[in-house]
């Protein structure tokens, strides 16, 4: 995803000289050559996310598209402060980009997990949260908060994600990708658990149920209509995050269900606990210790639907 992102801001500064990158004294394995080739719009503010976020709010409201760009949580709880005040308080278009969402830096501990950035984000006034599913969405995603007017926040993976998506996307902010049509239940992700997603509506397939899978890529503005039609055209509905289980995508669709007042909806959230994490490891290792791994998630899907006597539960061939 990080390189998608470099690809689409790299072509977005080569058509609108507008678009600007300011950086945190890092991911120079990725920015140089937007550095070389766009001087003018480029800035290394150094280890000081607070001055960067205010100098990128300063350049907003002087007209520029400003992004902001540092890894897991330091663009965003470092200066937690700025975002709220200098760029939301002013509606400053400012991109905040997050490169590490999740357990992605998972072995440099809990420092580095982005594990709580969707919730808080969610909370801030005028402020887009976008959590693109693979390096598709987040080539689009990229441009799509370039050309909304206002504070955005763009949560990426790492690097080596798979490409879920093998054809042209519609792209649009607050409205999610349905990725496989169903009826028996629906799969919910929002970033990096994308592929995950899939890959259970695969095997579900073997055992005669459909699940529909949707990346709602978009948290906020959430896109309800999706998740009230998945409530009357399926019967269960099921939230797959790599994030704290309060107040990120479950937590959202859980106010869209509950508001609406949907009767007879099987709903679960799968996410990470709100603790700090104890477990050093891989990205794929953290996720198997907390039931984020296909093979744990497939067991727990399986016995919430085993509990619902509409639902027949076989074993995939």
């Amino acid at each position: 995803m990080r390189s998608a992102f470099i690809r689409a801001i790299t072509a977005l500064a080569e058509r609108d000289e507008r678009v600007h990158l300011i950086v945190g004294d890092l991911g120079f394995g990725v920015v140089e050559n937007f550095a070389q080739r766009f001087p003018k719009q480029f800035l290394n503010a150094g280890v000081a996310e607070q001055n960067m976020t205010g100098v990128a709010a300063g350049m907003a409201l002087s007209g520029k598209i400003a992004f902001t760009y540092s890894i897991a949580n330091f663009p965003i709880l470092r200066c937690l402060e700025q975002i709220r005040n200098d760029v939301c308080y002013h509606r400053a278009n400012v991109k905040i980009v997050a490169v590490g969402g999740g357990l992605a830096y998972g072995s440099l501990g809990s420092t580095h997990h982005a594990t709580e950035d969707i919730a808080i984000m969610r909370a801030l006034p005028r402020m887009v949260v976008v959590a693109p599913g693979d390096p598709m969405e987040a080539e689009a995603a990229t441009e799509a908060i370039a050309s909304h007017s206002g504070p955005c926040y763009l949560r990426l993976g790492r690097a080596g994600e798979a490409s879920v998506h093998q054809e042209k996307i519609d792209f649009q902010l607050g409205k999610a990708i349905q990725v496989r049509d169903g009826k028996d239940f629906t799969l919910v992700s929002t970033g990096g658990l994308l592929e995950t997603a899939v890959q259970l509506a695969e095997y579900f397939r073997h055992t005669g149920l459909r699940a529909r899978v949707l990346s709602m890529h978009t948290v906020k503005p959430i896109d309800s209509d999706a998740i009230l039609a998945a409530a009357r055209e399926t019967r269960a509905i099921f939230t797959l995050e790599e994030h704290s289980l309060i107040g990120g995508l479950g937590g959202a669709v859980a106010e869209v269900l509950a508001e609406a007042g949907t009767p007879g909806t099987v709903f679960k959230k799968f996410g990470l606990p709100s603790e700090f994490s104890s477990v050093i490891g891989t990205q794929e290792y953290i996720r198997a210790k907390y039931g984020l791994s296909v093979v744990a998630l497939t067991a727990a899907i399986r016995s919430t639907l085993k509990n619902e006597p509409t639902f027949s539960v076989t074993t995939a061939g």
